[in-house]
């Protein structure tokens, strides 16, 4: 029982403020991580893993709302495995409307699985799920130097990874049960010299086919700015080839993207400061403003700071349920920390 002035609001206020600082601590040690040799892609067959999860019902901690902007909160998990390389998440996309997706590592492994959801239409858990290592153009496994993988777009058995520190945008054959070497690697036209060694492409998105791009891949840096401090982009192919740039606000970096029906990029960004620990937002770039030296920008759709059930956010898609609604879902990246965690978040666009 508890005793004395303070009751039962303030000792929650203090637990809630224990968890910030607790999750603040983790991101601090995460900015020590990523100067520190990490785990890379081993000479190994496709691995089988089994995925335990947490519901996480509520995105707001603390609150039962669902609706966040245009976004309503469908449900989430928090995803553990006892697989040695499972985590590092950072992109990913769906290939069908029941849940099966393919994914990049930064530790250089290709991932599967399917997310499955209950009777109510909330996630409820990860299966089928299964690793394998991305291989370079002569069959072998990398180094983290070669295969930081950050960007993935799937069109048909089509599969663009895109890479850092060693940039490049690498084509592969879809075959989940194989995945073989490279088949090529694309023109990426930003020059290699404006893209900074851990700030290169973390966005590679297949543009609708019926949208003013017509289908065409897009690629976007995490930050790799030029003078006037935008981020460098490009449309790789069609009618609207070249280079462009999206707009920076507020220090926050672009950690994925995908494209809405409608032709707009939905894009993830991450900030990270010392007062206020770790946030994650959702920017819509309005489709005409991707043009050949343009600088292409949009409105906020919604923040996350740490009183959300967010972590290291660095994977979205876009993605249509069976009954036609349009689904925005997002992954988190652990590092390979212990004290991150690997988060699933799934919504829903709410068109008004």
């Amino acid at each position: 029982m508890l005793a004395g002035p303070r009751g039962a609001c303030a000792v929650g206020a203090d637990l809630a403020r224990a968890r910030v600082l607790v999750r603040l601590g983790l991101i601090l040690l995460t900015v020590g991580l990523a100067f520190l040799p990490q785990a890379t892609a081993r000479d190994a067959p496709l691995q089988n893993l089994s995925i335990d999860t947490r519901p996480i019902a509520n995105f707001r901690i603390g609150s039962s709302e669902k609706r966040f902007g245009p976004l309503e909160f469908i449900g989430g998990l928090e995803m553990v495995s006892r697989g040695r390389d499972f985590g590092a998440l950072s992109s990913f996309r769906f290939l069908t409307s029941d849940g099966q997706f393919i994914g990049v590592a930064d530790t250089g492994f290709w991932f599967f699985g399917r997310i499955s959801h209950d009777e109510d239409g909330r996630p409820s858990g990860v299966a089928d799920f299964k690793m394998s290592p991305i291989l370079d153009g002569v069959g072998n496994t990398g180094e983290k130097w070669t295969t930081d993988a950050e960007a993935i777009a799937v069109r048909g058995d089509l599969v663009a990874v895109g890479f850092e520190r060693r940039h490049r945008i690498a084509e592969f054959r879809l075959e989940p049960n194989q995945m073989g070497a490279p088949t090529g690697n694309r023109d990426f036209l930003v020059p290699a010299r404006e893209l900074r060694t851990n700030r290169g492409f973390e966005t590679i998105a297949f543009a609708p086919e019926d949208s003013p791009l017509a289908g065409a891949l897009v690629a976007v840096a995490e930050r790799s700015i030029d003078e006037k401090g935008d981020v460098f982009a490009a449309v790789l192919d069609g009618p609207l080839k070249g280079i462009f740039t999206v707009a920076r606000r507020d220090e926050f970096d672009i950690t994925d993207g995908a494209f809405l029906p409608d032709g707009d990029l939905l894009l993830l960004e991450r900030s990270f400061s010392m007062s206020s620990g770790v946030a994650m937002r959702l920017r819509r770039i309005t489709a005409e403003t991707i043009r050949p030296d343009g600088v292409a920008d949009g409105p906020v759709l919604f923040a996350a700071d740490m009183s959300y059930q967010i972590d290291n956010m660095e994977a979205l898609d876009v993605w249509q349920r069976p009954d036609g609604a349009t689904m925005v879902s997002l992954m988190s990246d652990d590092n390979h920390s212990i004290l991150q965690r690997n988060l699933y978040l799934e919504f829903r666009l709410v068109e008004e």
